[in-house]
C-alpha cells in the first residue's frame, strides 16, 4: 500500500514521468533508426527514371504515389506492428523468434502439426532478416552520403569511398558495444525527426493541396484506375515501411507503450511531413526527383542534413546489426544454428551483445554490395524482397495465434487476415517483378540461411540420438557403480559433468570409470535446458535429482535458461542448497569435464550426402564450450569421441 501512495503521490508520479520519458527517447534512438531514414530514399525510388517500370511524373501519379506511401505505413506499421502484432509477446519479448517461441511452446496442444509448420514458416522469416541486416547498413548509409552530390556534383565519385569508410568504422567498433554511445542516440533522432518534419512544412506550405493525398480515394484511384503503374511502384512504396520489424523485435528493451508512443507521437508524423514535402517539391519541378529529400532543404542546411542523415543512418545501421546479434544468439539457443561466441557488451543491458562471427560475416557482406550495387536506387530493388517477405509471414503467425492460442472470433481474424495478408501479397508479388533487378539476393541470403539451420537442427537430432546409444541410460551407470563400489576407487573432491540430458550417461564420466576404475566423492551431472521463455528467475534456475540414492554422492543437477541468456553454469551452481546435494560441494576447486565429439560421414540414410557435409562445416564455427558455459579454463578438462552422421 506504501508504495502505491508513493507512485501515486506528485513526486512518484513525476519519478514515474521520467522514466516513462527516458524509455521513449531511448526507443527512438535504437528502434526508428531504419523507418526513420526511409524518407531519405523512398520517393526518389519511386520516381527513379532508371526503373524497369518508372513512374510518369505528373500531378495525378504524384498525389497517388504519396497517397500510398502514407497509408501503406498506417496499415503495414500502425495497424499491423503497433496495434496488433506487439500484443502477441513472449514474456515481454518481441519479434519474429518470439512469436515461433510462442508457436514452439504451443505445439504440445491440439493443432501441433500446424503450429510446427507455421513454426518452420518463421524461421524463413528470421533467416530473411539476415538479408535485411545486409542490405540496411549499405543502402541507408549510401543514401545519406550521396547528399554530397547535391551539394557538390563534382563528389559523386566519392560517394562509394566515403560509404565503405564509414561502414568500415562502424563494424570495427561493435565490439565496444553500444552503452556509451547509445546514450547520445536518443538526442541524435529527436533533432532528424525535427529536421525532416520542419523541412517538410517548408514544402507543404508552398503547395498546401498536397494534403488532399490523406484522403485514401488517392490512393485506391491511383491503384483502381492506374493498376499498370502503380502495382510496379509498389516495390519501391515499400521502401517506407523497412524497420517496421524493429519496433516488434526491441519491444522486449522498451515496452510496448515507448514505442507505441515515440511512433504516434514524432516519428509517424515526422516522415508524414517528410513525404507529404518531397511530393510538393516534385509536384513544384519534375527535376526534383533526383533528390527530393535534400533538394527539401534550404541551401543553406544542406551540409548540415547530410552530416545529420549520416549520423541517422549509422543509427539505423547500429540497430539493424544488433538486431542480427540478437537474432543469432536467440537462434542458437533454440537449437537452429550452432552455439556461437557472444560477448556481452554492457553491465547494465542484458540484450546488448556481440556475436564475432556474425560481425565480420556482416562487415564483408555489406561491403560487397556497396562496391557491387554502388548507389542506393540500385540495392533498393534488391531490399523489398527481404521486407515484404518478412512482414507477410509476420502477419501470417500473429493471425493464427489470435485464432488458436487466444481464442479470437473466427470472423474477426478472418476479415483481419484477410484485409492485411492481401496488402502485404500485393506488395510481396510486386517486389517478384524485381526478381531479375536485384530481388534475388535477399532471397538468395534468405534460403541459404534457413537451409543451414534446418540442417543444423536435423543434424543436431541425429547427433543427440547417436550419442544416446552410446551413453546408455543413467540410471543404468549408476546401478553399475554401486554394484562395483568395492572396484572402484573414490578420489577427494567435485567433479561436474556436462551432459545433454538426465536420461544418458556422460560419456567423458563412463570412460573415466571404465578406463581409469575412479571417480570423485562428489559427482554433480549438469544439464542445460533452454526455456522458450527469454529469463528464467534465480528462484527456479536450478532443479536437482538424487537419481534414486541419497547416499552415494551423485546428484543430477538441470540448469535452467532463458533463450536471451548466456548460461553460467558455475553461477548456477552456486545456487544449490549443500542439503541436496548430498553434501557440501567444493566448487571453487571442482573440475569440470566436457565430452567433446568428432563428427564422421556415415553410409546410413539420415541426411542428403550434401546436407551432411554442411552440417559437418558448419560444427566448426561452434564456440569453445567451456568459454560458452563459462566453465574455468584452469579446472577444465575435455574428452573426446567420434559419431557418424
Amino acid at each position: 500500500m506504501g508504495d502505491r501512495q508513493q507512485l501515486e503521490s506528485p513526486r512518484g508520479r513525476g519519478a514515474l514521468d521520467t522514466v516513462r520519458l527516458a524509455l521513449v527517447i531511448g526507443a527512438l534512438g535504437v528502434v526508428f533508426g531504419d523507418i526513420g531514414t526511409s524518407p531519405i530514399y523512398t520517393l526518389q525510388t519511386v520516381f527513379n527514371p532508371g526503373d524497369p517500370h518508372p513512374v510518369p511524373v505528373n500531378r495525378e501519379n504524384v498525389f497517388g504515389v504519396v497517397s500510398l506511401v502514407f497509408w501503406s505505413v498506417m496499415i503495414i506499421v500502425t495497424v499491423t506492428y503497433v496495434l496488433l502484432a506487439m500484443r502477441a509477446d513472449n514474456d515481454g519479448e518481441g519479434g519474429i523468434m518470439a512469436l515461433i517461441t510462442l508457436l514452439r511452446r504451443w505445439s504440445g496442444q491440439r493443432g501441433r502439426r500446424a503450429a510446427m509448420v507455421l513454426a518452420g514458416v518463421g524461421i524463413f522469416g528470421a533467416s530473411l532478416f539476415f538479408g535485411d541486416s545486409m542490405i540496411t547498413p549499405a543502402i541507408s548509409v549510401l543514401s545519406a552520403v550521396e547528399g554530397v552530390k547535391v551539394v557538390e556534383p563534382s563528389l559523386a565519385e566519392l560517394v562509394v569511398p566515403i560509404t565503405a569508410m564509414i561502414i568500415l568504422l562502424l563494424f570495427l567498433f561493435q565490439r565496444r558495444g553500444t552503452a556509451a554511445v547509445g546514450r547520445m542516440f536518443g538526442p541524435v533522432m529527436i533533432l532528424w525527426f525535427t529536421a525532416i518534419g520542419a523541412s517538410g512544412i517548408g514544402g507543404i506550405i508552398d503547395h498546401p493541396r498536397i494534403l488532399e493525398a490523406l484522403s485514401p480515394t488517392y490512393a485506391i484511384g491511383f491503384m483502381v484506375h492506374h493498376f499498370d503503374i502503380a502495382f510496379f511502384a509498389l516495390a519501391a512504396i515499400v521502401l517506407a515501411v523497412t524497420g517496421a520489424e524493429a519496433l516488434y523485435a526491441d519491444m522486449g528493451h522498451f515496452g510496448r507503450k515507448a514505442i507505441t508512443r515515440g511512433w504516434l507521437f514524432l516519428v509517424f508524423p515526422a516522415c508524414t511531413l517528410s513525404y507529404f514535402g518531397q511530393g510538393a517539391l516534385i509536384l513544384d519541378d519534375p527535376a526534383n526527383i533526383s533528390s527530393p529529400f535534400f533538394l527539401l532543404v534550404p541551401g543553406w542546411g544542406r551540409i548540415l542534413m547530410i552530416v545529420l542523415a549520416t549520423a541517422a543512418t549509422v543509427i539505423a545501421s547500429q540497430a539493424v546489426i544488433t538486431g542480427a546479434f540478437s537474432v543469432t544468439s536467440q537462434a542458437a539457443q533454440l537449437g537452429y544454428l550452432p552455439r556461437l561466441r557472444v560477448t556481452h557488451t554492457s553491465a547494465t543491458e542484458r540484450g546488448q551483445i556481440y556475436v564475432p562471427w556474425i560481425n565480420w560475416l556482416l562487415m564483408v557482406s555489406v561491403l560487397t554490395l556497396v562496391f557491387a550495387f554502388r548507389s542506393s536506387t540500385s540495392l533498393a530493388f534488391a531490399f523489398g524482397m527481404a521486407v515484404t517477405g518478412t512482414i507477410t509471414i509476420t502477419t501470417l503467425l500473429y493471425f493464427f495465434i489470435a485464432r488458436e492460442k487466444w481464442g479470437t472470433p473466427a470472423w474477426l481474424v478472418g476479415i483481419g487476415a484477410t484485409v492485411l495478408l492481401s496488402v502485404d501479397l500485393l506488395f510481396l508479388a510486386a517486389n517478384f517483378t524485381k526478381l531479375l533487378h536485384g530481388a534475388w539476393l535477399p532471397l538468395l541470403i534468405g534460403v541459404t540461411a534457413f537451409t543451414i539451420m534446418i540442417t543444423w537442427q536435423r543434424g543436431r537430432t541425429i547427433v543427440t540420438a547417436e550419442r544416446q546409444r552410446h551413453e546408455g541410460t543413467l540410471s543404468e551407470f549408476v546401478e553399475k557403480l554401486r554394484s562395483k563400489r568395492a572396484l572402484i576407487r573414490r578420489v577427494p573432491g567435485t567433479a561436474v559433468f556436462l551432459n545433454r540430458s538426465k536420461e544418458t550417461a556422460p560419456l567423458a564420466l563412463r570412460a573415466n570409470v571404465d578406463h581409469n576404475h575412479v571417480r570423485h566423492e562428489h559427482l554433480v551431472i549438469v544439464s542445460i535446458e533452454t526455456e522458450p521463455v527469454p529469463r528464467v528467475p534465480a528462484a527456479e534456475r536450478v532443479v536437482v535429482n538424487d537419481l534414486g540414492y541419497g547416499d552415494d554422492g551423485i546428484t543430477h543437477v538441470t540448469a535452467r535458461f532463458g533463450y536471451m541468456e548466456t548460461p553460467d553454469v558455475p553461477r548456477a551452481l552456486r545456487l544449490l542448497d549443500p542439503a541436496r546435494t548430498e553434501g557440501e560441494l567444493h566448487l571453487e576447486d571442482a573440475s569440470y569435464f566436457l565430452s567433446t565429439i568428432e563428427l564422421r560421414r556415415g553410409t546410413e540414410p539420415t541426411m542428403a550426402p550434401w546436407r551432411k557435409r554442411l552440417f559437418m562445416a558448419t560444427c566448426y564455427i561452434t564456440a569453445d564450450a567451456a568459454e560458452a558455459f563459462k566453465l574455468p579454463r584452469d579446472r577444465t578438462v575435455i574428452m573426446g569421441s567420434h559419431i557418424e552422421v
